[in-house]
């Protein structure tokens, strides 16, 4: 029995020494990341001025809508709400997008790049995780002050601050958003393993995307049978959703079903990521040079 408790604690202390080791290198691939960002990534402040931009269509978009129609809220959705909402999912947009990341591993596949990920003791999938983490931190460092500019701007459009357990809510929806955002376009990049080139199936993704993710418009106008088809979707998560949260259209048992099936996305396009990743490299001939 003493044997028995003395290698469990063995096994126990070595495999915290194991985590410890991986969350040291963890760590270290970050720092690297965030400093290579931080080199080549001066135009963020102007890019994101930039991409706020197309917000001001909208606002003289819905503006002529509202006066047109002489109505004062369409789909529930006040003037102020639907301004309030573009620029709401600007920020989620800004969490789930994840712009060349599908494509680089296809490149990395197609040019045998792979293959160095298989000969060093690090993992392809934590590496991207990491790089893109890396990203998001380093964008928002330096854009926090074109954000801040145009959300204090747009203040007025905003009824106030929501509740800290609704803001609470609000930032697990964003961080669900970047990881789903994430594993799932990771997926696709990783079926390359199976056809090399995969520049059709992301056009059409994108094309989908923009439309069911909420980012043209709030999704709870569209009409039966189209709204019930879009709620299975996982893609009303990257943008919709956190925006829905913040305005308080999705409250109470309804919003902890909302984070938990956001979750249960990110869980299940994690898990789906692993398995494409270990079958593509159980199949992987090493093109290129």
């Amino acid at each position: 029995m003493m044997f028995s408790s003395i290698s469990l604690t063995g096994k126990l202390h070595a495999g915290l020494e194991e985590l410890q080791a991986r969350a040291s290198t963890w760590w270290v691939m970050l720092q690297i990341s965030i400093q290579e960002r931080f080199v080549y990534r001066g135009d963020f402040v102007l890019g994101t001025l930039m991409r706020f931009l197309p917000i001001v269509t909208q606002i003289f978009l819905w503006g002529a809508i509202f006066h047109a129609n002489a109505r004062e809220t369409i789909a529930g959705y006040t003037y102020h709400n639907f301004v309030a909402y573009y620029l709401l999912t600007m920020v989620s947009r800004a969490f789930s997008s994840m712009p060349g990341l599908a494509s680089g591993i296809a490149r990395q596949v197609r040019e045998g790049e792979v293959k160095k990920y298989l000969i060093q003791p690090v993992d392809m999938i934590t590496v991207l995780l990491l790089a893109r983490v890396a990203h998001k931190l380093v964008y928002y460092f330096v854009a926090a002050l074109p954000f801040a500019a145009v959300f204090y701007i747009c203040r007025h459009y905003f009824p106030g601050w929501p509740d800290p357990e609704v803001m609470a809510a609000y930032i697990l929806s964003l961080i669900l958003a970047f990881l789903l955002g994430f594993f799932l376009e990771a997926t696709l990049g990783l079926i390359s393993f199976w056809f090399l080139e995969v520049t059709s199936l992301l056009f059409v993704y994108m094309l989908f995307n923009f439309f069911f993710s909420g980012h043209m418009f709030p999704l709870d106008m569209l009409p039966e049978p189209w709204l019930t088809l879009v709620n299975f979707l996982p893609l009303k998560y990257l943008a919709y959703f956190p925006a829905a949260v913040f305005l308080g259209k999705v409250q109470g048992g309804e919003l902890v079903m909302g984070l938990s099936v956001q979750a249960g996305w990110v869980v299940f396009f994690i898990i789906l990521c692993r398995w494409t990743y270990a079958r593509g490299i159980d199949q992987y001939s090493a093109y290129g040079g």
